[in-house]
């Protein structure tokens, strides 16, 4: 068996994910859970696969003992998000899958505001969530929608890239960090020379890329990114966190100066078995909003949610909840995925 063969085995079965790995047979990820494969492979060949998706100097850096990203692409354009690292000593990867094809708002069943969030001219708009929660599909999603709608230069820089964007009636660069580039917080500091009007950053993963694209939103660009974090409330509090003390009522002013929505989302089994169904949590830059992150009052955000349901905004257990009574997933899979478990149990009607 070939790298090839594996790949196209694992997207016949829908796997999100392929771990490869020393004392295993390959595992798929489907619908959210592991499942090893009956395919028998030695060690040795194990290697060989994953030697096989690595260029001369992803293989020198693999032989210096650093951890590889990349993208592996097969015929007809397929696509894979790879990660090469040790463990025990021994070579492992893990492989994401990549839609074919850039997904639609309709595909994915995303809350219509994300298309007035989209519109917006400039600012910031952060899609969090934890790893494997469909953050950058439905980032690929408000890019494309912009880029069927506007005509506008859109700036990507990722790491590496995933979706490649057909161009439409925007003007579109993707950048590769590691290849086109050498850091997020690099690509934005030039992207201010590159007369961008959306940037999109693939991951907000420290000081230096958050104080970046915050100053891109504060310069008039329209900027979109993700956080690994789960709830709006926590990710104002990450992104001030990051920041040293002296800094911090700063980045706050900053913050709410530019902050135009922050989505939350997690991925939950269908209640009737195959597939995932997406659950959000939607937090718009409305003035009361922006005035608690001003005022260090970030523990007061999610009753401001819960009471600006006409302007779109939603918790999370409430559209948790609204799943459940819908039928689409169990009240077992929502509540594990719920922030507060009794407050979820009263809205889902189960005290």
């Amino acid at each position: 068996m070939d790298i090839r063969e594996l790949i196209l085995a694992a997207r016949s079965k829908r796997a999100s994910d392929i771990h490869l790995t020393y004392a295993r047979n390959p595992v798929f990820r489907i619908d959210g859970t592991l499942r090893e494969t009956e395919t028998v492979l030695t060690p040795q060949e194990k290697y060989a696969l994953i030697i096989s998706m690595l260029d001369d100097g992803q293989r020198a850096a693999m032989e210096r003992g650093e951890d590889v990203d990349l993208c592996y692409t097969l015929e007809g354009g397929l696509r894979h998000r790879v990660n090469v690292f040790r463990q025990q000593r021994r070579l492992a990867a893990t492989i994401r899958i990549i839609n074919d094809s850039t997904p639609t708002f309709e595909e994915l069943n995303l809350p219509p505001v994300l298309k007035t969030l989209a519109n917006e001219p400039r600012g910031l708009i952060l899609v969090t969530g934890p790893t494997g929660s469909g953050k950058s599909t439905t980032l690929a999603a408000m890019v494309d929608y912009i880029n069927s709608t506007r005509a506008c230069h859109i700036l990507t820089v990722e790491d590496p890239v995933e979706y490649v964007y057909t161009q439409k009636k925007a003007l579109i660069h993707q950048r590769d960090v590691g290849t086109d580039v050498d850091s997020f917080a690099g690509a934005l500091r030039s992207a201010m020379r590159e007369d961008p009007d959306v940037i999109l950053v693939g991951e907000m993963r420290d000081y230096e890329t958050i104080a970046a694209a915050v100053t891109a939103a504060e310069t008039g660009h329209l900027v979109l990114s993700t956080l690994h974090t789960t709830g709006a409330a926590l990710t104002v509090d990450r992104i001030i966190d990051v920041f040293p003390p002296h800094g911090q009522q700063q980045i706050r002013t900053q913050l709410a100066s530019v902050l135009k929505g922050i989505v939350t989302q997690t991925l939950l089994p269908k209640a009737g078995g195959a597939g995932r169904i997406a659950a959000f949590e939607v937090m718009l830059g409305t003035d009361s909003v922006l005035n608690q992150i001003r005022e260090n009052k970030a523990h007061q955000l999610n009753s401001t949610i819960q009471t600006g349901a006409k302007q779109g905004m939603i918790l999370l257990d409430t559209y948790l909840a609204n799943l459940v009574r819908q039928g689409a997933v169990t009240l077992d899979a929502a509540l594990e995925k719920a922030n507060n478990k009794q407050e979820f149990l009263t809205s889902a009607g189960n005290r």
